[in-house]
């Protein structure tokens, strides 16, 4: 007999495996959510919304000239004011683009945006205006002359650059698609571009990708 303590032995009995602590484990990571092809679009234009409407205008107006240099269809007076619209937006596009990598952008994001949707409304406004005046809804500016209308099926023509140049006229259509003349359509196309301006200027986050 001694006085030392008996030593207790950790170990677990033969034929037995030994207990194992199980790790206490915290909440799974949340997974990363996958952006819509709806939503990629939205944050895209609405980021990069000045140079979006920069390439709108551009392209509109080109598609105008286009039309007048291959189609033979000269612009009437109120073409020409829808075409200045777009210029305007044009040049507004263009100072935001090289404002967006200013200090000062952050600022001038909303008031800029905004800016481009008021000009973009004006147009859609200016464009109904000359679309009510074809469909003789109300008269056209004392500007406007007679004028006959212009066949859309006259595509060889319009490539070839052939077709005979017609007199400006702001109450007749010179082109129709789909029910809806030059005019018609860019009361959709300016709508358009007026509320993407508005979801330009209220996105949340204004950090260039």
């Amino acid at each position: 007999m001694t006085n030392e303590d008996p030593k207790v032995e950790d170990t677990a009995p033969v034929g037995e495996t030994p207990p194992t602590a199980t790790p206490v484990r915290g909440p799974a990571p949340a997974a990363p959510v996958q952006r819509s092809a709806i939503g990629t679009i939205y944050d895209l234009v609405t980021r990069h919304w000045p140079l979006v409407a920069l390439l709108s205008s551009a392209l509109l107006l080109a598609i105008a000239h286009a039309f007048e240099k291959f189609g033979g269809l000269a612009p009437c007076h109120l073409c020409l004011k829808q075409r200045e619209v777009y210029w305007v937006a044009g040049t507004v596009g263009l100072v935001g683009l090289a404002l967006q990598r200013t200090p000062f952008w952050s600022r001038l994001r909303l008031p800029l945006a905004l800016l481009l949707g008021a000009i973009f409304l004006y147009g859609a406004g200016l464009a109904a205006y000359h679309a009510g005046a074809e469909w003789k809804w109300w008269p056209g500016p004392k500007t406007c002359s007679g004028g006959d209308a212009a066949a859309a099926s006259n595509l060889e023509a319009m490539l070839k650059g052939t077709a005979a140049i017609k007199p400006p006229a702001c109450d007749k259509a010179a082109w129709v698609f789909l029910g809806l003349s030059m005019a018609g359509w860019n009361v959709l196309i300016s709508l358009k571009l007026a509320v993407w301006s508005v979801l330009a200027a209220f996105r949340k986050s204004e950090t260039l990708a």
